[in-house]
């Protein structure tokens, strides 16, 4: 018994003509009737009581009347289902993120479109260090990951697509003399105690660039690896921070932030995933949003 066969026992039973049924099935009624004809012999017994005028059922044919319809339901239900699984319209998506992926608002943005678009998927979202992603998504922890790049998004079998790029920003008190200026050129920075944030090694080459600028006359007074801590201790008078342009956002009392000029390091938002990735629904998100490169004021990422 094959679902086709379901199919022609439906269209008689519901026609109740051979003749009607044939030409819905869009088939010719000898072969209508051969197929019903091997369906009973196969189950053992009539389905149909067959007059001159019309067809109808037997008691077995109405009990294969409900099952048929029961079972064509069933295989519709399980054709749709992995159509939309194969289409990535269902399924889960775990996220990772970091730092500017909130600040910026990308991340959010990004979430909100894709629930749109997939309202089926399942979005699971967890903050994770930024080195800790990369090894979430190749042990099968994580699927996607938002974090800036470093070394570690250029391990094999990772893909790292860029998504965002910042400036770099000071943060100082307010009563700093600095804090006077509207933009803080590189060499202002001599001499004074700065705060770095170090979580992974593109903030390595912030300080390696640094060094290069002002020599002796670097200064680094405390480093920390909390995005908080670090514009904490700027509050607290202790130092100028050198964060990303989006912590701005974060207001604190007593803090205010500068433009840096002269300094080409950026901080970039990397999107990381797995580049051999067999479930089509992280597939989809990653599509998504690399097709979505604008942030939420309009302006451009590059």
């Amino acid at each position: 018994m094959e679902l086709r066969h379901l199919r022609y026992f439906l269209a008689v039973a519901e026609e109740g003509h051979f003749g009607r049924a044939a030409e819905r099935l869009n088939i010719v009624q000898p072969a209508l009737s051969m197929q019903i004809k091997a369906l009973e012999s196969e189950l053992g017994g009539a389905l149909f009581i067959r007059t001159s005028r019309r067809v109808e059922l037997t008691e077995a044919g109405r009990l294969m009347l409900m099952e048929a319809r029961r079972t064509l339901e069933q295989a519709e239900h399980t054709r749709d289902a992995v159509e939309r699984a194969l289409r990535g319209e269902t399924g889960r998506v775990r996220v990772g993120f970091a730092g500017n992926a909130i600040f910026s608002g990308k991340m959010t943005t990004d979430l909100r479109e894709f629930r749109h678009a997939y309202p089926n998927v399942e979005l699971l979202i967890e903050e994770t260090a930024p080195q800790q992603q990369i090894e979430a998504i190749q042990t099968g922890q994580l699927d996607i990951g938002y974090a800036p790049d470093s070394s570690k998004t250029s391990e094999p079998g990772i893909l790292a697509q860029q998504i965002g790029r910042w400036e770099f920003l000071v943060a100082l008190p307010v009563d700093h003399p600095l804090a006077a200026n509207e933009s803080i050129a590189s060499g202002m920075l001599a001499g004074e105690a700065l705060i770095l944030y170090e979580a992974h090694d593109a903030h390595e080459r912030l300080f390696l660039g640094l060094q290069q600028m002002l020599g002796e006359q670097l200064h680094i007074a405390q480093r920390s690896s909390s995005t908080l801590s670090v514009l904490a201790i700027a509050a607290a008078g202790l130092g100028i921070a050198l964060i990303p342009e989006p912590l701005q956002l974060v207001q604190i009392p007593g803090l205010v932030y500068r433009r840096l000029e002269d300094i080409a390091l950026s901080a970039n938002l990397m999107l990381i995933s797995r580049g051999q990735e067999s479930s089509e629904a992280v597939k989809a998100f990653r599509r998504h949003v690399t097709r979505l490169p604008r942030q939420t004021d309009g302006t451009p990422f590059y």
